[in-house]
Formats: C-alpha cells, structure tokens, sequence
C-alpha cells in the first residue's frame, strides 16, 4: 500500500502545470463555495435576529388556534402563575404582552383600516426594538394614556399631523364598539410597507379599554432569548409547562412564515449556484484525470503484463484524484476562511440607495458571514465526493484495460 501511495504522489507532480491547474480550479471552487455559503448564512443569521427582535420576539404564547384563525375572543390571560414559570425558564431575558385587533382610524373626512396593536411601553422596549423606530415625535410612556403611534403612511393618507386628535374603533369583546379619541404623539417606520400603512400603537391598558377587555385579557406573550440556537428547546420546554392552560408556544418562523419561506427560497438558489460552481469543477478535474490516464496508458500496459492487479491500478488513479482534491480543498478552506473571518469583524454596509431598498423591505443593509464549523465540513464532503465520483470513469478505462492493447496505445 506504501508502494501504492508513493506512486501516486510522483504521477501527480510528472505533469507540473496540469496538476497546478487543477489545484488552482478546486482551491478557486472551494475558497467560492465556503466564502459564498459563508455570507449566506450570516447574511440570514443576522436578518433573522434583526426581525425577531423588531416586533415579533423569538417566541410567542397564544391561544391554541390564534395563529391559524385569529380572533378578538381568543384571548389568554397572564397570571402570576404564569409570569412565575415565564421567569423561571433559562434563556428568557424579557417578554410583554399584547393585544392585537383590527378597527378603523378617522382624521376629519380620512378613514383608513387599521391593525390595533396594545403594548407596554415598559417591557416592550426590554423585549423588542420597536419602540426605537419612531421617525418622528415620540412613544407613549404609559400603557393608560390616551396616545397613539401610528405608521408613516397612515399619517401621510390621513392628512394628519403629529399632535392631532383621531378618533378610532374597533369591535369590542362583548360585542359593543368601541370608539375612544387618541392625540397622535408618534410616527413609526417599521421598513414593512403593509404596517407603515395600517399600524396603530397604543397602550396596552388603553386598548383593553377600547376592545372591552377586561380581566387582564391579551391575545400574546412576546418572549425575547438570550440565544437564538435555544429557541426550539425553549419552546418545548414551555409547551410542557403551559399545556394545561389552553395555550401554546410558536417559534418566530411559525409567526412569520412568509419570511422564513423567502430565506429558504434564496437559500435554495445560493445552494444550486454552488453546485453548479462546484460541478463545472469536476468536469475539469474529470478532464485532468482522463488526459492522465491516457498519457500512461503505454505505462499501465507493461506494468499488467509484469503481474501488476488491475484493480491496484485502478485505485493508484483513485489516490492521485484524492490528493490534488485534498490540497485544494485545504487552501480553499483556509482562503474561504480568511475572507469570512474578514466580512464577520467588518461587516460590509451599504449606504445610499441600496440602504433605502433594504430597509424598506425590512431587511438590514449589511453584509455579513459566519464562521460555523458545518460550512468547510459541507463543502468540504461534497467538493470530495464529486471529485471522486468525477474520477470514476478514468478507474474504469484503467481497470478494463488490456496489457497488449496498453502496450501498442499511441
């Protein structure tokens, strides 16, 4: 087997510039591929936070149904037994609670429809970072007052102004409907086009008030973490210990489905311009290995013909494309690694108009990488085994070579 190896690693290196082309391609592909999934994935990691950290939480305790069907008279309730197993769950740094509903705002001859939400100023800031996207004015300070925030496009298409008087209502608990005046404190710019245009923010006790609901009804629990990797485990650990009170923990991606499902639909195409990156690769190592192969077919014949096994000849060819695979991948990775160790100290930010499209869409105009040890272990596996696979049909032609035929190849 020594003899083997020692003889694989000289034919390598007969053909100095073929072998340092192929080099150069595998290290290029492997140095692209952990560098692009690199970006990828922390481009993702750091948008995903952004959003769960904006409004949503990274968990939410509703009612059993809400999420699918959501309704008014849905509603939990947040009791001291509740709060208690809430504080005593590892990970949990902060949750609020909300009411959420749908009603209509009215400025003089302007009525829009508008999404309701209920907060509390005081834990809301502790747990989300909406109220650090007020655009103008202020936020309300107390979860009683009679003040509102509203979406920069709600105000715009009302013709209202900061310090203004809307009038708005909504259908109550009980079946009444509410209508209570609010003076306009607050603008908000959530980079969500449909919330800048229909958000109405107001104090939790405020709109329990207007929806008539008593006893300390809600229809959330926002919960922040301090990890995003412990939100599974966090949230079967709650599921556990609320099951008996008929409401349930869902994970941001169960809340936000539409924006989970737009990172997996760029995910995928990032993963196909990989494998196709990585697959234009083994054809050319296929082509270096098949031309080397032929040159020593002469070689491969007078070695058969001394008693030399096929097979032994077959695998010699295996090692040689699992050497030059190897060295390149292992510059690939460290380059790869160079360039995201580089991007996740600097984050690359985008100013100007680029800045503009992505925050209005809600996505962070910022660039980032990751340094998760899964990305070389993936690209490493898959650019090998494409290799070895590429250098299949070269081990065939070599094992079902004939010694004579080998000899009289010109």
């Amino acid at each position: 087997m020594k003899l083997i190896i020692k003889l694989a690693w000289r034919n390598i290196w007969r053909n100095k510039r073929r072998s340092i082309l192929t080099l150069a391609a595998i290290t290029f592909a492997t140095m692209a591929a952990v560098a692009m999934r690199g970006v990828q994935l922390g481009t993702y990691s750091v948008n995903i936070k952004n959003a769960v950290e904006m409004f949503t939480g990274y968990l939410q305790i509703q009612s059993e149904d809400y999420q699918q069907n959501p309704s008014l008279n849905k509603v939990i309730k947040l009791t001291d037994d509740l709060k208690l197993k809430l504080d005593r769950t590892n990970g949990i740094t902060a949750y609020s609670p909300r009411v959420y509903s749908s009603g209509l705002i009215s400025f003089g001859d302007q009525s829009y429809g508008s999404a309701i939400f209920g907060i509390s100023p005081g834990s809301e800031s502790a747990t989300t970072k909406i109220m650090d996207k007020i655009k103008n004015g202020r936020f309300f300070l107390s979860d009683t007052v009679y003040e509102v925030v509203i979406g920069a496009k709600l105000l715009k298409n009302l013709k209202a102004a900061i310090g203004d008087e809307v009038v708005v209502l909504g259908q109550g608990f009980d079946g009444s409907l509410g209508n209570f005046k609010y003076r306009i404190v607050g603008t908000i710019k959530t980079g969500s086009p449909e919330l800048d245009q229909m958000a109405v923010f107001m104090g939790i006790s405020a709109a329990q008030e207007l929806l008539a609901l008593y006893g300390n009804r809600i229809h959330a629990i926002a919960i922040r973490l301090n990890d995003i990797d412990i939100i599974e485990e966090t949230r079967e650990y709650l599921a556990s210990v609320i099951a008996d009170e008929k409401t349930t923990a869902l994970t941001w991606d169960e809340i936000m489905p539409d924006f989970k499902q737009s990172i997996e639909l760029d995910n995928i195409s990032g993963i196909l311009m990989l494998l196709i990156l990585i697959i234009i690769v083994s054809f050319g190592i296929l082509n270096t290995v098949l031309m080397s192969v032929t040159e020593r077919f002469n070689e491969f014949g007078v070695t058969l013909s001394i008693g030399m096994p096929p097979l032994k000849l077959a695998v010699v060819v295996l090692i040689e494309t699992v050497f030059i695979t190897l060295i390149g991948i292992v510059v690939g990775d460290l380059l790869g690694a160079g360039i995201n160790y580089y991007i996740y100290q600097n984050p690359i930010e985008f100013g100007s108009e680029f800045a503009y499209i992505y925050e209005e869409y809600g996505f962070l105009p910022r660039i980032e990488s990751s340094l998760d040890p899964l990305i070389f272990i993936n690209n490493t596996l898959l650019i090998l085994g494409i290799s070895i696979l590429s250098c299949i049909y070269p081990m065939y032609k070599v094992y079902k070579l004939e010694a004579l035929k080998g000899i009289r190849y010109t």
